[in-house]
């Protein structure tokens, strides 16, 4: 796979903003998910960083559990950002900058906790990404996040290359490749962290085609960020013969499934 193109990953989230949490059904379960795993380990944070805050969901649930604690959220994406303020506006506590999660705009030790949802797995190393975290943490807290996993749309991408082999041609990977729960265990470590722990949970959706599953992507903002000069399956002929792949292999009743593999993890600051 190619590197991630942050700009291109930006302009994407920037311009879906205003759609995303219509479209993005299984980043919401993700998020609720997360707030029910993180509810049961909170004490009274003074400071709360959430990383690639979205749309604010995650921090309007933490600003009801935690009244009295600073809540700053950023965001690569400034229309996230703007969607957010809108949602937290009755908050006197939260906060929203539009910034870069690998370089982020805060002293060492200025969170008691920091925290992310559907993020990491556009980060690319993620160890550098992860340093940033611990910088800004202070002594005795914890980073608390969930990204997507290897197995993220494996329908997808199988498909995907299984059309690539059938071309014939020097065609380059244009597929995503998302972290397995050993890597991010590993970049979690090299970065400094303690008590590394990642535990993995299935989320599915069923769509009525191939096409729509592709909207749902795109409207998300989360189509492929990997760089190529290859046209790879822009060709109609193979984007059909993927698609004929894909319901022959993942077809199932209602239209064809499509999988997020996702990792929840942890990792504490001693």
């Amino acid at each position: 796979m190619a590197d991630i193109e942050r700009e291109l990953v930006k302009r994407s989230f920037d311009c879906h903003a205003r759609e995303y949490d219509a479209l993005a059904q299984v980043q919401q379960k993700v998020t609720d998910r997360f707030a029910e795993l993180l509810q049961s380990s909170l004490s009274e944070p003074a400071s709360l960083l959430d990383i690639g805050a979205g749309t604010g969901r995650l921090l309007l649930k933490v600003s009801r559990l935690l009244p009295d604690t600073d809540l700053v959220g950023i965001d690569l994406a400034f229309g996230m950002t703007k969607v957010a303020r809108d949602r937290l506006k009755q908050s006197s506590r939260a906060a929203f900058i539009c910034s870069d999660a690998e370089n982020l705009p805060f002293g060492e030790g200025s969170f008691d906790i920091v925290v992310s949802t559907s993020t990491y797995q556009w980060i690319s190393p993620l160890e550098k990404a992860f340093a940033e975290v611990y910088r800004v943490l202070k002594p005795d807290s914890s980073f608390s996040f969930a990204l997507f996993g290897e197995k993220t749309l494996f329908e997808l991408r199988d498909s995907y290359r299984r059309a690539v082999a059938e071309s014939g041609g020097p065609v380059a990977d244009r597929t995503h490749r998302f972290a397995t729960a050993e890597e991010v265990i590993a970049a979690l470590s090299a970065s400094g962290f303690s008590g590394c722990s990642v535990h993995e949970e299935m989320e599915r959706e069923i769509h009525p085609d191939v096409p729509a599953l592709l909207r749902s992507i795109k409207g998300i903002g989360a189509g492929n960020a990997a760089r190529t000069r290859d046209g790879g399956l822009s060709g109609r002929s193979a984007m059909l013969r993927m698609m004929e792949i894909y319901r022959e292999n993942y077809g199932k009743p209602g239209g064809v499934q499509a999988t997020y593999h996702v990792l929840y993890g942890e990792g504490k600051k001693i």
